[in-house]
């Protein structure tokens, strides 16, 4: 058991080690990279969003030893502390990289991707395929979505925000593909249905796009994800 508990604490290291690499280079990429603002800010979104490929390392992974939930629930506390709303403003100063690449308009975006990372953790820590289903949509199919939408969007329309057509059919493909990909990997782990993995992935993919398109700014954080868990779990049966 202490071997195990050993593994699992060496892997959450990891996992902390990855997430703040992952901050350092996004609040650096405009100045290493020449990264616009909303660029860098993506780029975190599509490198945390890797993390639930790990999860199925973790062997410890139901309450109370859900190591899962402990790698994203210390940073609901940090993004927070870096953004303006922060009660301590030299922590805010400190954090100036992470500060730097939150949500223009809404600098709590950051603080939402991180609670709805730690909700999905919290009740799928041990099925991350549903994780998965929730996460890789906003980092991938977002980050998509803005880039494609920033430089090629033509065809506008607004709901809560302006949007384009060519950046939600980017947001559709970009989810579709990664969730794709990802559920074809964690079926070499767990005993998902591959003839059903297409279906989930395009269903998800789908109503992840469409309730994007009606998000007001930065709450995409959570809808997106949390919505994503949802109908993966509708459609498949609650696997």
């Amino acid at each position: 058991m202490l071997d195990e508990l050993s593994e699992n604490i060496v892997l959450l290291g990891v996992c902390y080690a990855y997430i703040l690499t992952c901050i350092i280079l996004s609040g650096k990429a405009s100045r290493l990279f020449g990264f616009s603002g909303k660029s860098s800010r993506k780029l975190l979104h599509v490198l945390i969003g890797n993390l639930p490929l790990l999860i199925p390392f973790f062997t410890l992974n139901v309450f109370p030893s859900n190591f899962p939930f402990l790698v994203a629930a210390p940073f609901i506390v940090v993004t927070f502390l870096a953004s303006p709303y922060s009660p301590i403003q030299k922590l805010s100063e400190r954090f100036s990289g992470l500060t730097g690449i939150t949500e223009e308009g809404h600098h709590l975006g950051l603080v939402y991707y991180s609670i709805s990372y730690t909700l999905l953790a919290l009740f799928f820590a041990s099925k991350p395929y549903i994780i998965a289903a929730g996460i890789l949509p906003m980092a991938y199919g977002d980050a998509f979505a803005a880039i494609i939408g920033e430089k090629y969007g033509k065809t506008r329309y607004r709901i809560f925000t302006k949007k384009s057509l060519e950046g939600s059919a980017a947001m559709f493909l970009a989810s579709f593909l990664s969730l794709e990909v990802s559920l074809l990997y964690f079926s070499a782990l767990y005993s998902l249905p591959l003839l059903g993995l297409s279906v989930v992935a395009l269903c998800v993919a789908l109503a992840v796009t469409l309730i994007e398109a009606v998000s007001p700014r930065g709450f995409d954080n959570i809808t997106v994800p949390i919505s994503g868990a949802l109908i993966f779990l509708l459609v498949n049966g609650g696997v």
